[in-house]
């Protein structure tokens, strides 16, 4: 068995799982889920960038983090084409209609780590509980049938790397 279809074995297994859960996550995924869209990430970013001293440097370099997490998104998820679960599983339906077609990476939790990590790199690490919220958000996901867990996890990782890589040009 290779690599790959190790990996979409258990992310079909997990992704199942998930379905059974009644869990507090499982009961309110829809909110999370809806508080990572992405004009929320505008409107907080230009709130913190009128209210805050390094508000503009903030905002800056939040929309040049943005426009690169935006095009790397779009390019891989398109040039991947992994099929969101209700189309790769039979019988499966997710609980919500996904914007798109294609699940891999997770755009959502993708802006969620790339936000937070800004505020953190910017505001300092007392805002590190965050982070709960952003695996909260790439959980929902799951839960909600439009992401397998790699394509939260690979999310996850891509946006907090680029808010990272992009750090210098805003030191």
């Amino acid at each position: 068995m290779s690599v790959l279809e190790t990996i979409q074995g258990f992310d079909h297994r997990s992704l199942l799982l998930s379905q059974q859960s009644r869990s507090w996550g499982a009961r309110h995924r829809r909110p999370i889920s809806r508080s990572a869209d992405g004009h929320w990430y505008l409107v907080l970013g230009s709130a913190l960038g009128l209210l805050s001293e390094s508000g503009e440097q903030f905002l800056t370099h939040m929309l040049v983090a943005f426009a690169i997490e935006r095009t790397l998104y779009w390019t891989l998820k398109n040039s991947l084409k992994r099929r969101r679960p209700a189309a790769a599983l039979p019988d499966f339906q997710s609980h919500i209609i996904a914007s798109d077609e294609f699940s891999f990476p997770s755009g959502h939790t993708c802006a969620a780590f790339l936000f937070v990590t800004l505020l953190v790199l910017h505001f300092g690490l007392w805002l590190l509980p965050l982070y709960a919220w952003s695996v909260a958000v790439g959980m929902s996901r799951v839960y909600l049938g439009v992401h397998f867990p790699t394509d939260t996890v690979v999310g996850a990782m891509l946006g907090s790397s680029i808010a990272l890589a992009t750090a210098q040009w805003f030191a």
